[in-house]
């Protein structure tokens, strides 16, 4: 485990030398392991705080975000943040989860499925995975899958080929998903603050989306983890949300804004509750 440990120091170096963004942006991360946190099973904790680094002092959210600056040293795991689909609404783990070399299971449902499976080792001295890693990698790329253009047309590279207004802000669509409507949240209703949007979005757990939770926790088959139905929903979003009214050099003003912002909420409730659904039954 020390050995581990030393490597995650390493890419927490890299994060503070290279401050890129990929996925949701850091406060998507950070939001939906948080969220996570709160629904751990005792022994889901007691797993999350062997696995983490003594720095992080049992946070697994303040690692969130790891999997995305450790692409400039592990350079393999670009292709895991994401499925590219050829312009239709819909969603095909054969079809679509592959790297631009054409490599199969290669995609964001392909590296959940593997981290889960690795992590389903825990305990097992003999086994050859770094779990700090995959943990960290699990945990980052379910809150990947639930942004709608992490799911999303390869002819515009997600959103990224689109460049935009929001606003003033000359920017691209998968920005805009990844990290504006979350930055504007936080600064017209909650003073700039994270955590009043967390507090904001855990309460709509317990009320608006009580009904709905038992369902977001549940994988069919006695799976541990159902990426190609975050993956399938996802696509639905990009198509009928994303982008929607949002062409080359559109300007995304408060009417974008307003009717977005709760699917952004939603996907990122439905990340936190199914991330720790999926550690339960891992560690459970």
């Amino acid at each position: 485990m020390e050995g581990c440990r030393i490597h995650i120091l390493v890419s927490v170096s890299l994060m503070l030398m290279f401050p890129v963004v990929y996925g949701w942006g850091v406060d998507g991360h950070l939001i939906t392991c948080t969220i996570a946190q709160t629904m751990f099973s005792n022994a889901t904790t007691d797993a999350v705080n062997n696995l983490l680094p003594d720095y992080a002092d049992g946070d697994l959210a303040s690692l969130c975000s790891w999997a995305d600056q450790i692409r400039f040293h592990y350079r393999w795991s670009a292709a895991l943040h994401f499925i590219d689909t050829p312009e239709v609404c819909n969603y095909n783990y054969a079809r679509d989860c592959h790297d631009e070399a054409g490599n199969k299971n290669r995609c964001v449902a392909g590296a959940i499925n593997n981290y889960t499976s690795q992590l389903l080792g825990y305990g097992n001295d003999s086994t050859q995975y770094n779990l700090t890693e995959a943990l960290l990698f699990l945990s980052h790329f379910v809150g990947d899958i639930h942004q709608p253009l992490h799911t999303a047309f390869e002819s515009d590279k997600g959103g990224n080929l689109i460049d935009v207004y929001w606003y003033t802000q000359e920017t691209n669509l998968h920005h805009v998903w990844d990290d504006s409507i979350i930055e504007s949240e936080e600064d017209d209703y909650y003073g700039e603050d994270v955590n009043g949007l967390i507090n904001a979005i855990q309460g709509n757990i317990t009320s608006e989306y009580a009904d709905q939770v038992p369902g977001w926790e549940i994988c069919s088959n006695n799976k541990t983890a159902c990426p190609d139905v975050y993956a399938s929903e996802g696509i639905l979003y990009a198509c009928n949300w994303a982008y929607k009214n949002a062409t080359e050099g559109t300007t995304l003003g408060d009417d974008y804004f307003l009717s977005r912002l709760p699917i952004v909420n939603l996907r990122l409730a439905q990340g936190g509750v199914r991330l720790a659904a999926t550690l339960n039954r891992i560690f459970g």
